[in-house]
């Protein structure tokens, strides 16, 4: 047997990091180490800082590697904390706080690798106002018969109505089969309003291709077509970040592409191998996306108008409190007078 290697103390972004058991397997079926993954995000320093910078984040950490234990890591642990750590205050649905990790450079993305974080998980919300996301998250979610593909064709319906209304959206993979698009907005509006505003770009994309876009939350409704999650825009649900691994066999990365590349690209292109190679050639397609943050209001002028037109507010996640005129949180194939009926 090899001797285990030693700790090493990394100087990152005028900090020091240790990172223990470098030699730890986190990948098996790649053979990825857990220094691999410390290197990974250091080699894309400036795109996860860029995507994760004062933003609240919950830690996925697999701290024996991707086939052991995972946890969700919402406070930052009560010890071994380095005094230069920074945290922000959220509140959950139910109302209770926490304190999660914020990162303030990458410094505090190498301790989180420390730890076994494998998925970054940030709030679309800066740390000076948790409350009023500045980000508008659009998740295009193939159904059971759909694929990559699907999602990508869907993007592109997306990419017309943002831009007749003069808006810019960043595509990127999940990481998986389907593809996400981010747009900076203005931190004017809270969540429940965010939320409208995405289920109402959600209908009208679906309006357009209702053969390939659904925005029904039942999975019975949905058929094979592609659903617009517009449930991650709820308090306290996140997106895996830009230039985030996912925690499969591949460990694939969840990868800023531009529209032209959209089309062309699979998501198995992008790992912890190939991704560092592509940063240091061509940097970050998302480098411009805080240079202008967008008003959501021609969004809830829409919701309003759906609203009139019988198309109100959607089902919340199951773990939510019940929403003020949310319809009953009851499956289509299930629904009767005395679980459907409201006052």
């Amino acid at each position: 047997m090899s001797p285990k290697a030693s700790a090493v103390e990394v100087e990152v972004a005028g900090h020091k990091v240790r990172l223990s058991s470098p030699d730890k397997v986190y990948f098996p079926q790649r053979g990825y180490t857990k220094h691999d993954l410390f290197s990974y995000y250091l080699a894309v320093g400036d795109g996860i800082t860029r995507a994760l910078r004062d933003r609240p984040t919950t830690l996925q950490r697999f701290p024996e590697g991707i086939e052991g234990e995972m946890f969700y890591q919402k406070r930052i642990p009560t010890r071994g904390v380095p005094p230069w750590v920074q945290t922000a205050r959220i509140t959950f649905p139910s109302g209770r706080p926490a304190d999660e990790l914020c990162p303030a450079d990458l410094a505090h993305v190498a301790w989180a690798a420390q730890l076994g974080t494998v998925v970054f998980h940030p709030w679309p919300v800066r740390r000076a106002d948790p409350d009023h996301p500045d980000e508008l998250r659009i998740d295009f979610d193939p159904s059971p018969g759909t694929d990559f593909g699907h999602a990508v064709k869907a993007a592109g319906v997306l990419r017309e109505v943002l831009d007749e209304l003069g808006i810019t959206g960043f595509p990127k993979t999940s990481g998986g089969r389907g593809v996400h698009v981010y747009v900076r907005i203005r931190p004017e509006w809270d969540f429940v309003a965010v939320r409208r505003g995405v289920i109402a770009l959600a209908r009208e994309v679906e309006r357009r291709r209702p053969d390939l876009v659904t925005t029904s939350w039942w999975k019975e409704e949905r058929g094979e077509r592609v659903f617009v999650d517009f449930n991650q825009m709820a308090r306290d649900r996140t997106i895996a970040c830009a230039y985030s691994l996912r925690a499969n066999a591949r460990a694939t990365v969840s990868t800023p592409v531009t529209w032209d590349e959209l089309g062309e690209v699979e998501p198995d292109d992008f790992d912890i191998r190939t991704m560092p190679e592509r940063f240091a050639k061509i940097g970050d397609p998302h480098a411009a996306i805080d240079d202008e943050a967008f008003d959501i209001s021609p969004l809830l002028e829409w919701s309003e108008r759906d609203e009139r037109d019988g198309q109100g507010d959607m089902p919340y996640p199951p773990d939510h409190p019940k929403m003020p005129g949310e319809p009953p949180r009851v499956q289509p194939s299930r629904k009767n007078a005395a679980n459907w009926e409201t006052e």
